[in-house]
């Protein structure tokens, strides 16, 4: 068994379904005790992992929501060492449908959660001066799809956070990474049409739908000791579609 994560507590958003689950199932079975957050409760989750997970609901965007969770996770665990922002909203609007609201909704969920999330977990992390954030941005801020300026503009927010914390975070042994995933099979992309999926991912040197398993592996090694020299790094796991210069 692969003891790498033996002894940390990851925090994982979305950890409900898709990326978010299989990040906390394998981040479990590498010896992680895991705090599960997400809109609904993560039963299903919870079951794959077995155990104990601190199971916790709220919405990522609410800065007091964040308190909350950190106030539980230090009462259960008194530490935090890892965690992993995930969820997120891709609500496709032409520029044309797209107003304020949705606008804001969706800079609050994809970048200001981050923010949030780093102002509740890094006193803890600083404790043990360890710790390990990854992002989600996401490749579609190197493609040419229409419909998503807000959601690129959030993505392209989150790059930029992380390389700015990471220069701040260091001396205290915190790295913070950016994880760029291709369109990937989750329920959240089960509606879109086939055949603008298909068009996406033929963009890709390799030539199918991204998995939840495919965009793990690296997560895996950015929140382990394997990872310590590496931070404000933005990693594409999308198949060589988007090439980062």
């Amino acid at each position: 068994m692969n003891n790498t994560h033996e002894g940390r507590v990851a925090v994982v958003t979305g950890a409900g379904r898709g990326i978010g689950r299989e990040v906390a199932v394998r981040l479990a079975e590498r010896g992680a005790q895991l705090v599960l957050i997400d809109l609904e409760t993560s039963t299903e989750t919870q079951a794959m992992i077995g155990g104990d997970p601190l199971v916790l609901t709220g919405d990522v965007s609410d800065p007091k929501a964040w308190a909350g969770f950190a106030r539980a996770v230090e009462q259960r665990y008194r530490r935090a060492d890892i965690v992993v922002n995930n969820a997120g909203i891709y609500p496709f609007a032409t520029f044309d449908e797209l107003d304020f609201e949705l606008w804001s909704r969706t800079l609050r969920v994809n970048l200001d959660s981050h923010f949030h999330s780093a102002k509740a977990f890094v006193p803890l992390m600083r404790k043990n001066q360890w710790g390990r954030f990854v992002n989600f941005s996401s490749n579609s801020i190197g493609t040419p799809l229409a419909g998503l300026s807000h959601y690129m503009a959030a993505k392209m927010g989150v790059i930029g956070f992380v390389r700015g914390l990471s220069n701040e975070l260091a001396e205290d042994g915190i790295t913070v990474n950016a994880i760029l995933p291709a369109l990937t099979q989750t329920p959240g992309t089960r509606g879109l049409p086939e055949e603008m999926a298909r068009s996406v991912w033929q963009q890709q040197a390799i030539k199918r739908f991204a998995t939840p398993e495919d965009i793990v592996g690296p997560i895996l090694f950015l929140t382990s000791d394997d990872g310590a020299f590496v931070t404000g790094q933005a990693l594409a796991v999308d198949g060589g579609m988007y090439k980062i210069s």
